[in-house]
């Protein structure tokens, strides 16, 4: 047996789990009450599978991880952040035009899920311990630098490709969306820095109503986003077809780094949208994205759960994504 093999086992190398996932209290906080969608359950169901699939014994679990308001500011403004503060002290009103409730404790339920994905990055890019993590109450896509929208108060995934150019910097980062939403906060927060290689696929004509595909960047950053609109009811077939096509602009732009946002909303029924993927759709979109960030960025992913609103689906999605996270 070649040494390769003795010290590599699954989900280790050297002895060290290689993928980190992030669990616990704080970002289960991050939820709508009364119904909503989006509710309080989505962290624990995700949890159970995990859990039911032993998957804690191949993976450091990390709890979460605070972002201060130095942090929230590397995207959004100041007297946004100071509006979330406000209204998650009352716990009334809206944080965007009627999508977005505020609740008590909104705002630090919203920092922990920033700081979670932060520290993630700085882990990896310390390099020495884990290559990749996932956090499930994450990929928060839809809030703007200004505003919340679609249940996203704070957009985790703009935080941290900020942070990356800023503390790190870095100069190409990799933004995949497999989410049945255009992540359109991400997009139009960067659509005119070429560093960030933006793809998603999401489902045509639904919120937020963004996304086409003659949308590729302005400025210098032309040419440096990929949107592709899936039609009704798209299935895992259709899906791998448009994958090739991600596949081929990632490898043309060559990533340092990769986030990945899987919104499991995608899955053939969920309840807010009209997609037709099963989990294969996700695990496939894992074990692409890691070869790639294998052979381009050191291994360097981020996995984030985003939306996602039939619990089977998002325990399911969530973690066959972690499961090829960890091969």
């Amino acid at each position: 047996m070649g040494i390769l093999n003795i010290i590599r086992r699954e989900g280790t190398i050297l002895g060290h789990k290689k993928t980190s996932v992030y669990i616990g209290e704080e970002i289960a906080k991050y939820g709508f009450p009364e119904g909503h969608p989006f509710g309080l359950d989505r962290h624990g169901v995700f949890l159970n599978e995990f859990n039911k699939r032993n998957l804690s014994e191949k993976v450091n679990v990390e709890k979460p991880v605070w972002a201060d308001e130095n942090i929230l500011s590397l995207f959004h403004t100041q007297d946004y952040i100071q509006k979330v503060k406000s209204l998650s002290k009352s716990g009334i009103g809206y944080l965007d035009m009627g999508d977005t409730p505020a609740f008590k404790g909104v705002f630090e339920a919203a920092s922990y899920v920033v700081g979670s994905v932060v520290d993630a990055a700085d882990k990896i890019m310390k390099g020495d311990v884990i290559k990749r993590a996932f956090i499930p109450i994450a990929g928060l896509h839809h809030a703007h630098k200004h505003t919340a929208s679609g249940f996203c108060v704070f957009n985790d995934c703009a935080v941290v490709i900020s942070y990356l150019f800023q503390k790190y910097q870095l100069q190409r980062v990799a933004y995949v969306d497999i989410d049945a939403h255009h992540g359109d906060g991400v997009f139009y927060g960067f659509e005119d820095d070429k560093r960030v290689i933006f793809a998603d696929l999401h489902q045509h004509g639904i919120f937020p109503g963004t996304g086409d595909a003659h949308e590729t960047g302005i400025g210098e950053a032309e040419g440096f986003k990929l949107n592709i609109p899936m039609p009704f009811g798209a299935d895992d077939d259709e899906f791998a077809k448009e994958w090739t096509n991600v596949e081929d602009f990632l490898m043309e732009n060559k990533p340092e780094f990769i986030i990945f946002q899987c919104g499991a909303d995608s899955l053939k029924g969920d309840p807010i949208t009209s997609m037709g993927y099963t989990e294969k759709s996700h695990a496939l979109a894992a074990q692409r994205l890691c070869k790639i960030a294998d052979n381009m960025c050191e291994g360097r992913i981020i996995g984030t759960g985003g939306g996602g609103y039939n619990r089977i689906n998002l325990a399911n999605a969530w973690n066959s994504v972690v499961e090829k996270f960890i091969q």
